[in-house]
């Protein structure tokens, strides 16, 4: 295969993706079965690819392609390349530490999406000692990252917000008073969810709960009450729609903590409420709104939102530090300032 080469006066930026069971690509947000995380990625390289040359390393990759995200590479070709101008790691700290010793002298960052478990504790000493700058995804992402690591072992710590797509926004499509919608993964507190709208509908007996389910995770959810419609796994533009058509995304569960929770942002760009848990993880700094907010250990509260908002929908909008722009802005600044004072080499 002829080498793929990079255009000249772009820095070139690896993002290597190891925890990806598949490769993944643009096409895919469209067709739907995509995760948040991926979603992410694959945007802000989109909107990067004017100013630095992009290519992703993905696990369960075997072929190599062009795309308008960047270049696309299977993961075991990070190791034998040359040295990009930036890597970034998602996720997996040790990897980036792994990277680290075969790129002593350029930038790395590992941009995290998720809340590291307890064995993880000796991350921040590792990533602190190998000058590595942790990405995180919301302030609450990066407080509760400081908190778990210690003061001791703190390495330089970054936010960088998800983005949404520039292209959404609100309808005139007539809502369903009765309909609630659950968007994401099962294992993302569905059984909870599921129990909670079990009560609902004894005084509200019309509602039904549509669920639509990526699919990238088989997980048990117990008794399916009923009322319960599961739509599988959408596009993205069917998934909007869905949004769209609902009275709220309805997701007061109170076990699993977003570190963004990029589905309950768009819900509320096309101007559908979220019916959220406030108190866990960073769903009060997502959903900023108090009215969206609930304690969803308690059923008449959920009841009373759900009742008045039947009768008055409350108006929602997208926060602008969320749009796709003002993100991938951001990262470019940090990108900048990465590689103003390294030398840039050029990947083939």
């Amino acid at each position: 295969m002829k080498a793929l080469r990079h255009q000249p006066g772009r820095a070139a930026i690896a993002i290597v993706d190891p925890c990806s069971s598949a490769g993944y690509d643009l096409p895919d947000i469209g067709t739907g079965g995509l995760g948040g995380t991926e979603a992410t990625v694959l945007r802000v390289a989109t909107a990067l690819g004017p100013q630095f040359e992009i290519t992703h390393y993905q696990n369960g990759r075997s072929n190599r392609h062009m795309s308008g995200a960047g270049q696309m590479r299977p993961l075991h070709e990070v190791w034998d390349g040359p040295s990009p101008a930036v890597l970034i790691v998602i996720n997996r700290w040790k990897v980036a530490i792994k990277l680290r010793r075969q790129h002593p002298e350029r930038p790395i960052f590992l941009w995290l999406h998720i809340y590291p478990g307890r064995h993880n504790r000796k991350m921040g000493a590792a990533l602190k000692a190998a000058d590595i700058t942790v990405i995180c995804v919301s302030n609450t992402h990066a407080h509760e990252l400081a908190g778990f690591l210690g003061a001791q072992e703190l390495p330089r710590i970054r936010v960088i917000y998800n983005p949404l797509d520039d292209a959404l926004h609100p309808d005139d499509m007539p809502r369903d008073p009765d309909r609630l919608l659950f968007a994401s993964s099962p294992h993302k507190g569905l059984a909870e969810v599921f129990g909670q709208f079990a009560v609902l509908r004894r005084d509200l007996p019309d509602l039904s709960l549509a669920v639509a389910d990526p699919g990238y995770l088989r997980w048990e959810t117990g008794p399916v009450p009923e009322g319960v419609l599961f739509l599988g796994s959408l596009s993205h533009t069917a998934l909007i729609r869905q949004m769209r058509r609902a009275l709220c995304l309805f997701y007061p569960q109170t076990t699993f903590a977003e570190t963004f929770g990029l589905v309950l942002a768009e819900a509320n760009a096309v101007g559908t409420p979220v019916l959220v848990h406030g108190d866990l993880g960073a769903n009060a700094e997502i959903v900023a709104d108090a009215d969206q907010r609930v304690d969803g250990h308690d059923p008449a509260q959920i009841l009373a939102r759900i009742r008045a908002w039947r009768q008055a929908p409350p108006q929602v909008t997208a926060n602008p530090a969320f749009w796709t722009g003002r993100v991938a802005n951001e990262w470019a600044q940090l990108l900048d300032r990465a590689t103003e004072t390294r030398p840039q080499m050029r990947m083939v």
